[in-house]
């Protein structure tokens, strides 16, 4: 790689769209374009600048998947590119794209890229709580290169039992982490507490946060009328923000393509590298062991490596955060207090600044590209993650320029992913079992609903089950820790039901 073909990110931008009428509201194309050019202003190149863009990436729009979205952003902005990329789902995509163009940008194969994402279920939803139909533009000519494995994140059986959600899944690994911490229910309420409750502080400075309120510690945790139980052990202000409209977008150049474009040297912020894996065992029900990630770590190591660096000198941390065992288990893998001095997050994560679907990572890496533009000389890391801790993915940028015989070479590349078939853990089981880990899912109302249970049974052989529909059984299960406990299963009606009794 030469010095002309540093990979450089020029420009960013956010979007929020907050309690626009939905028949009123822009589109998600009408988003993706605005978006583009703010970040086309933020880089200072103008519309000419933009279309000359020679690589267009759109990550996937949950509702919206016209034929050739990256076509169809590319016409509104007048460039022709040369290629066009899709992404398929996971909250990793936007990192992965960034790496791919990035290396693309290194190789001499592309110029200038735009990397775009936007989200618009608020306005889906309104609209069709009025029974009004979104006229969203479709179509798009040719077919774009999709990124990504296409593959739900549970299997059929699994969300039969009431994993089939973010909110059901995610107390699972929660649940076996706190265990494997040795922490009791009430000091893992307090240590998720403080935990949220720090990122809810940055989302309150954050202009582009869809909930931009500092929250105590208690108010986080404590059930009430506004902040139901989700899934034990998690409110409602521990989930994920799905419900939103916003958008981001990020502008990568050649140095060369830079300097001809006339973005000021000081306005860069320098792509270092960036690193990706996947769990070996794709379902949730599959995993060896809830309480560890390692493709997680992979990833950081992976980025990490390709930059030079270490976790020590960054200065900037943006960990992937759908939910507190996101955090967490980043850093139980990476090695981080979750008190760390530099913070976990610039922009407050998903449950404040709001989970876009897919495209929460281009908020982080947009917001990253503007704390380092002020701080000359610094390093920072951006993680992602996709389904149920399976899909990783991680990215180092910073302010300054890395020596040019410093860069490594590519990662090698993986062989593709051997997606093997769902394995018996949803059989029918009997006998005697032991509890691993467990989620009590809550009614609206917010009682408690169904236990779901993951376990082994006395041959070593792992099981998913649902607790009898026991009310006195279902609460002490969220006030009496019963991983580890023993207990009877057997199969009731084609499900398997656990009694730890």
């Amino acid at each position: 790689m030469t010095d002309d073909q540093r990979p450089v990110l020029i420009g960013a931008a956010q979007l929020v769209q907050r309690d626009v009428p939905p028949a009123e509201a822009a589109s998600p194309l009408e988003m993706l374009e605005r978006v583009a050019r703010s970040a086309g202003e933020s880089a200072g190149i103008g519309a000419r600048g933009l279309a000359g863009t020679d690589s267009v990436a759109v990550v996937d729009v949950v509702a919206w998947r016209p034929r050739n979205a990256p076509r169809l952003l590319a016409e509104r902005l007048g460039a022709q590119p040369k290629q066009e990329l899709l992404s398929a789902v996971g909250g990793e995509m936007p990192l992965l794209l960034v790496n791919r163009l990035a290396r693309a940008i290194a190789r001499g194969e592309t110029r200038l890229a735009l990397v775009a994402g936007v989200h618009n279920l608020r306005t889906l939803r309104r609209a069709g709580n009025a029974r009004l139909k979104l006229d969203w533009p479709q179509g798009g000519e040719g077919q774009p290169e999709t990124l990504g494995v296409t593959r739900g994140g549970s299997s059929p059986a699994e969300a039969e039992y009431g994993l089939g959600r973010p909110s059901e899944v995610y107390p699972i690994f929660a649940n076996a982490l706190r265990a494997r911490r040795g922490l009791g229910l009430e000091a893992h309420r307090r240590r998720m507490g403080a935990l949220m409750s720090r990122f809810s502080a940055v989302a309150a400075r954050n202009p582009h946060a869809w909930f931009p309120v500092a929250r105590s510690a208690d108010e986080i945790t404590t059930p009430s009328p506004s902040n139901r139980m989700i899934a034990f052990p998690y409110t409602k202000y521990m989930n994920a923000v799905i419900e939103t409209d916003q958008a981001a977008a990020v502008l990568l150049a050649s140095a060369a393509a830079a300097r001809e474009l006339g973005v000021p040297e000081h306005r860069w912020v320098h792509w270092w590298g960036g690193g990706s894996a996947r769990e070996t065992e794709w379902y949730p029900s599959e995993r060896p062991d809830f309480a560890r990630c390692p493709a997680l770590a992979s990833a950081v190591t992976e980025a990490l490596e390709e930059a030079g660096t270490t976790l020590d000198e960054l200065a900037l941390l943006d960990l992937y955060s759908c939910f507190p065992v996101a955090v967490e288990m980043a850093c139980e893998m990476l090695g981080l207090e979750e008190d760390d001095a530099r913070g976990l997050t610039v922009t407050g994560g998903l449950p404040y600044a709001g989970g876009p679907g897919n495209g929460y990572t281009l908020h982080s890496l947009a917001t990253l590209v503007e704390r380092l533009r002020e701080r000359p000389g610094a390093t920072a890391l951006a993680t992602g993650n996709g389904w149920y801790l399976t899909n990783h993915a991680a990215t180092v940028v910073a302010s300054a320029p890395r020596e040019a015989d410093a860069w490594p070479r590519e990662p090698a590349p993986r062989p593709p992913l051997e997606l093997a078939a769902e394995t018996a853990s949803t059989a029918p089981a009997a006998g005697r079992g032991s509890l691993e880990t467990y989620t009590v899912l809550y009614d609206r109302d917010g009682a408690p609903a169904r236990g779901v249970v993951l376990g082994r049974t006395e041959a070593g052989r792992r099981f998913v089950a649902n607790t009898p529909e026991d009310p006195a059984l279902l609460e002490q299960l969220v006030t009496h820790d019963p991983i580890g406990a023993r207990g009877s299963l057997r199969e009731e009606e084609g499900r398997n039901l656990f009694d730890p009794a």
